[in-house]
């Protein structure tokens, strides 16, 4: 069975593979491959070459045209070459941004013969690397499993399916026809149908053991910070909460929750540190995680933390708010929270250039302007790093959270009156 063991990355060089289609530009396309670099960055692997193609959509075959997989054969075994005569360094691995079915990366490794990765075993490689708790090592484990389980097969393509044997030249499917690979194949499917059982018990467990903790907090509101991954949420919870949440400019720095009671002024409530979203998160992934995100589903007031600094910051905003309608959050009270404001970069727009600002072209003075007219006030701008605004922004969630509070426990609003 494939193991997903990252440390065999640390050394390797990538080459990274993206379409561009229809429903994807060219920008786009670049975009998520600028992110894809960052993923492997985060799991030790170099980027060294990037291929795209413009097509109507993936082959079902090799996800690239065939033209275009021999252009990627020709540069690995180029740099192959050249390793062997003392330059530069193998590839170790070709990424593709997309899920690839057992089809497609039997037949790419059959015509490459490197290691093949898609986005969603990248994500998986790079959690795995991230667990620390036996919570979040299960749920990974869970989502590798249901990750593997249907591209088994492509794992035993070296074993040949034998004739002969007991049967007498029987059809399709006799016994007398099973090879080694697919008996190998039938007990690698059923020790992984096991582990995946084994694992959902034992999450259950964990799960129960959780709703009994969160129970037992008492009456106070629950506040969760939800956001893109790497938009500064470990950073911000341990500058509010002064905890030491760890926090580091990489994807997936957290993993498990980490709630955490503070007090603004005499008013308590509890704060709750979560697991980042990204495009194409894999539906494994969520499902695994069920547990760690009950923070959410459960939390009074979510406050939804951007990378104001990040060229596509909308879309990610979009991805944030379409996974938290998915887990049934849409309606759920929020902050949206720009943050790194100190990052911001723009450039100011030619005076002869009459066509429409870009994103790069609009001040911040103006997406201040901008967000808080369309969020009516339900938003603010800082940076957790440089402390800018953070008395600001502990003012509102004081005045929110109090407002929660007195409707959800109005016979025990007497407990945070303060002088006003």
């Amino acid at each position: 069975m494939k193991e997903f063991v990252i440390s065999e990355a640390k050394t390797e060089t990538a080459v990274l593979v993206g379409l561009i289609t229809k429903n994807q530009d060219e920008a786009k396309t670049n975009e998520y491959l600028d992110e894809l670099e960052f993923l492997a960055d985060t799991a030790g692997a170099r980027t060294v070459k990037r291929f795209t193609q413009k097509v109507d959509g993936p082959s079902q075959v090799t996800y690239v045209g065939s033209g275009k997989l021999q252009e990627i054969k020709q540069y690995v075994k180029a740099c192959e070459d050249a390793y062997e005569e003392g330059e530069g360094e193998p590839v170790g691995m070709v990424i593709f941004d997309d899920e690839l079915s057992a089809k497609q990366i039997r037949n790419i490794e059959k015509e490459l013969q490197v290691k093949i990765l898609d986005r969603t075993s990248l994500i998986l490689d790079i959690f795995a690397m991230r667990a620390q708790t036996a919570e979040a090592k299960a749920q990974v484990e869970l989502a590798q499993h249901r990750y593997m389980l249907p591209r088994l097969q492509r794992l035993w393509t070296h074993l040949e399916r034998q004739g002969g044997g007991s049967g007498s030249g029987g059809g399709k499917g006799s016994v007398g026809l099973r090879g080694p690979g697919e008996t190998q194949l039938e007990m690698d499917r059923r020790i992984i149908l096991q582990r995946i059982t084994l694992l959902k018990q034992r999450l259950k467990e964990i799960d129960q053991q959780k709703t009994t903790q969160r129970k037992n907090r008492g009456r106070l509101i629950r506040v969760a910070l939800v956001g893109y991954t790497n938009v500064g949420k470990s950073t911000l919870m341990n500058l509010l909460s002064k905890s030491d949440v760890f926090a580091e400019n990489k994807l997936f720095a957290t993993l498990d929750t980490t709630v955490r009671k503070m007090t603004i002024d005499n008013l308590p409530f509890l704060l709750a540190d979560t697991v980042g979203f990204i495009r194409k998160l894999p539906s494994d992934l969520v499902e695994s995680f069920k547990s760690t995100l009950d923070e959410v589903r459960e939390a009074d007031m979510l406050v939804h933390v951007v990378d104001i600094s990040h060229p596509d910051f909308e879309e990610q905003i979009r991805v944030v708010e379409q996974t938290l309608a998915d887990l049934g959050c849409a309606e759920t009270p929020s902050l949206l929270l720009f943050n790194k404001i100190d990052a911001y970069r723009w450039t100011p727009q030619d005076e002869d250039d009459l066509t429409a600002p870009k994103r790069e072209n609009i001040s911040l003075d103006e997406l201040k302007h901008t967000w808080m007219a369309k969020m009516q006030g339900d938003c603010l701008f800082i940076s957790a790093r440089e402390r800018q605004n953070i008395d600001e922004l502990r003012q509102v969630l004081y005045k929110k959270v109090r407002e929660l509070h007195v409707q959800k426990y109005p016979y025990n609003d007497f407990l945070y009156t303060i002088d006003e």
